[in-house]
Parts: structure tokens; C-alpha cells; sequence
């Protein structure tokens, strides 16, 4: 049996990885990465980056579609597959190569390709190697995505995030287990490339929103473009013809694919975590502190999906460079509000307090995006925005559905993470006609201003 040491050891390559390793580099600590396959992120292989290129060529053929409404002919519409997916693949290729670049840009000797297990709460066997890290262990190696049981009958028609951007054409009809953010995302991409989409969730929001009236507006602005099927179990079975069934109580679909989009959990069953003495939940994800990154008082570390707590890019790699950082020896940076979005038309979008953990005293203010003068010009008036203030007056957060939601809630985030309080907020340099009026307008209402 071999042996190597190191300062600090870093499990995957990926988002999160990468910037744990380079962080940890950064501040002179002698730093191993173990990385078992090719590289490259989850986020830009089969992730945010081709799934938003299959948004982008749906919102191209829904405008064209569109266009009369302003006078504009632009004939029928036709969607060639074959060339869609040629620019989602080689855009995503390229977008690989950029991370593939950074990962083969680490020293050879500072790489070890295998699959780690944990020996010990300091040391890792890769293959007959044992590997031990004097200051810190971090844990990045990612999620993957399930298929529940349920469709085992039709298995050869299942896809996931991983798997559906290497169709050679488009489905007739489409039915998308999950109405999280992702099976929203291509839900809707596909329903505007020509895909008859069913979505189907055993629960009653969409996205992720936990504020029920921005839910309600959500719900009724997505189900114009695909059926929805909420709040109910699915049961699957296969046809005659090769197709697959899906029925629930009150409707029934049948469909040429299925895309699971039930979760995305952590891949940590090859680890060995029982091995160190980790507080692991229910699931076997080690708990730890969301802002350092760290296990308990070991000096083990996670960072990106592999903690299951916000798994978006950015996320995994703000966490990586944090956990880097402090398994080296830096100290942990402020905790930034919470953030997610759903790329779908209208954007859904949550920041800082969500809806269901407002603090006694909290009040709301609220303005619908029909009410905006912009979004009503560009024919987009579909939406809600909710702005949740305390006790004090203190901006604490917000649900939005609307055009451009995202940008609206990168605002939001920055007010709250700098203490703004409401009224400021709504008193800022708001330009009109822009959308970004509804927050304004929302910062106004939750005032009790209505002039």
C-alpha cells in the first residue's frame, strides 16, 4: 500500500472542486484533488448552461409565434430539431472546454485520478493509496439524478437532466415528472419548440415557491403553455405501441418520452462516511455550517451539490472557494441571502426570507407586473411581486413571477444583504418604463403609500 500527505485534499473536480483547490492553493497550503472521471461541471455539461441554450431556442420560436401581435408577419413557424440541438450541443461544448481547461491547468503531480473512500477522519483510500490531510478534507463531489420506481416500466423512455440533451429530435408529446425549477425549465422549452408538455407533481407549487400567491399567478401563467397536473401520484404503465401511460386521479396522458425530474441527491454512497465519526441526516448528508462550509468541529469540509444545500452553480462555487479557504486556514465570509430562480417565462424567483419562515410582525407589499406599463408594452404582463419587510422595516425578502424576475431579484438580494430597510428601498432611482417599477411599486404597498 502507498501513501501520500498533503495540507489539504480536495474530493472532485467539478465547480465547487475547482475553486476549493485553487483557494487552498492560494494560500500556500499543499493541495491534492482526487477526481474519478473526465472532469468538467454538472453546471455546463448537462446543467444551467445547455439547459438554458434549449430555453433560448424555445423563447426564439414562442416570439416568432408572437410577432403578429405587434403587426409583425413573420409566416408559419417551423422548428428544425436537428439544428437546435447542433447549437445547444456545440455551445455546450464549448462552455465544457472552458472548465476542462481550468481542471487540466492543475500540475499533473497535484492529481489523483480514482475514487476515493474515507479510511479515517483525516485520510482517504484511492484505489490501494491511503491519502492524509494534515488541515482539511474537502467534499465535492456532486449530485446525480434519480428515477424513481414508479417508472421502471418504461424505462427506455426515461430521461434526466443527464441524458435528454442527446435526443436526435424533438418528442411529439412529453410528460416531466417534477415541477421543481429544472422540470419547468425544459417543460417549457420544449412546449415552445412544438412538444405537447405534461407536467406532473405530486405537490401544489411550482418551482419551488412557497408564497402561495405568487404560486397561484405562477401556476396560471405556465399552464397556458403546458398542462399541469398538481397535487397528484402518477401511476405509469406501457402501451402497445411503445409509448408510456401516465394516469392520476381526474386525467390521464399518454406520451412518446418522460423526463424525471424528481431530485438531484448527493453522491456520497462511495465514501465510506460512516468511517468519520461525521453527524450524517436521514439522507447521509453530513451536516455542517452553511457559512464556513465546515462538518461539525472536524475538518472535513463540503461545498457544492454534494451538500444538497442550494445546488446552483454559483453556489457550489462560492461554497468551493470558501471551503478551500478555511480548510487552509482563512476565515469564514458573511453568509449571503438565500437566492434561487427559475428560469421559466415569467422568471419565479425567491430571496433571503421565504414566505413560510417570516418572522412575527413581518409585513408584505405587493404589485402585479399588469399593472407595469413596460411589461404591458412588451405583451408580458403575466406575474406578481412580493416584498416581505419586519417588524422593524427591514427588507428581508421577496417572491417574484415576472418578465425579468431574475434582475429584479439580484436587486433584492443586494438591498438585503446590505440592511436595507423598506422605505429606502422604495425611495431609489427607479426609471420608468421599466419593469423594475414592480419593486417600487411593491416597496410602496407594503408602506401603506398610494399616491
Amino acid at each position: 500500500m502507498g501513501s501520500r500527505d498533503c495540507d489539504v485534499l480536495i474530493l472532485g473536480a467539478g465547480t465547487a472542486g475547482l475553486k476549493a483547490y485553487k483557494a487552498a492553493a492560494a494560500r500556500g497550503a499543499d493541495t491534492l484533488i482526487v477526481e474519478r472521471g473526465p472532469g468538467g461541471s454538472t453546471c455546463t455539461r448537462v446543467g444551467c448552461m445547455p439547459s438554458k441554450l434549449l430555453i433560448a431556442a424555445g423563447r426564439a420560436a414562442h416570439q416568432a409565434r408572437g410577432a403578429a401581435a405587434f403587426g409583425v408577419d413573420t409566416g408559419a413557424v417551423t422548428v428544425d430539431a436537428a439544428r437546435v440541438w447542433q447549437r445547444v450541443r456545440a455551445e455546450r461544448d464549448r462552455f465544457v472546454q472552458a472548465v476542462l481547461d481550468d481542471y487540466h491547468a492543475i500540475p499533473a503531480d497535484r492529481v489523483i485520478h480514482g475514487v476515493a473512500r474515507f479510511c479515517a477522519a483525516d485520510a482517504v483510500m484511492v484505489g490501494d493509496t491511503r491519502v492524509t490531510a494534515r488541515s482539511g478534507i474537502v467534499i465535492a463531489t456532486g449530485g446525480h439524478p434519480t428515477v424513481p420506481e414508479l417508472l421502471d416500466p418504461v424505462r427506455p423512455l426515461v430521461r434526466t437532466h443527464e441524458t435528454i440533451f442527446d435526443l436526435d429530435g424533438l418528442p411529439r408529446t412529453l410528460a416531466v415528472l417534477g415541477a421543481g425549477p429544472l422540470g419547468l425549465e425544459l417543460g417549457q422549452a420544449f412546449a415552445r419548440l412544438g412538444v405537447a408538455v405534461t407536467v406532473i407533481d405530486d405537490g401544489e407549487s411550482v418551482g419551488g415557491v412557497k408564497d402561495p400567491e405568487v404560486n397561484r399567478v405562477a401556476v396560471a401563467a405556465l399552464g397556458r403553455e403546458m398542462t399541469l397536473a398538481l397535487g397528484v401520484e402518477a401511476d405509469v404503465s406501457a402501451t402497445d405501441d411503445g409509448r408510456a401511460r401516465l394516469t392520476w386521479e381526474g386525467g390521464e396522458t399518454t406520451v412518446d418520452l418522460i423526463l424525471a425530474a424528481t431530485g438531484r441527491p448527493p453522491s456520497l454512497a462511495e465514501l465510506a462516511l460512516e468511517t468519520t465519526g461525521l453527524a450524517l441526516d436521514e439522507h447521509g448528508t453530513p451536516e455542517f455550517d452553511p457559512r464556513s462550509r465546515r462538518c461539525g468541529e472536524s475538518a472535513i469540509f463540503v461545498a457544492g451539490d454534494a451538500g444538497a444545500w442550494r445546488p446552483v452553480l454559483h453556489e457550489a462555487a462560492r461554497g468551493g472557494r470558501i471551503a478551500g479557504d478555511v480548510a487552509a486556514g482563512g476565515e469564514p465570509p458573511r453568509e449571503l441571502p438565500a437566492f434561487a430562480i427559475a428560469f421559466t417565462e415569467p422568471n419565479l424567483v425567491a430571496v433571503g426570507c421565504d414566505f413560510g419562515s417570516l418572522p412575527e410582525g413581518s409585513r408584505i407589499g405587493a404589485a402585479k407586473v399588469s399593472d407595469n406599463g413596460r411589461a404591458t408594452v412588451d405583451g408580458e404582463d403575466q406575474g406578481l411581486v412580493r416584498l416581505y419587510g419586519d417588524a422593524h422595516g427591514r427588507l428581508i425578502g421577496a417572491t417574484i413571477a415576472a418578465p425579468g424576475g431574475e434582475h429584479l431579484g439580484h436587486l433584492v438580494a443586494l438591498a438585503i444583504d446590505r440592511g436595507t430597510d423598506v422605505a429606502t428601498f422604495g425611495d431609489q432611482a427607479w426609471y420608468h418604463p421599466a419593469v423594475e417599477e414592480l419593486l417600487q411599486a411593491a416597496a410602496r404597498d407594503l408602506l401603506g403609500v398610494n399616491d
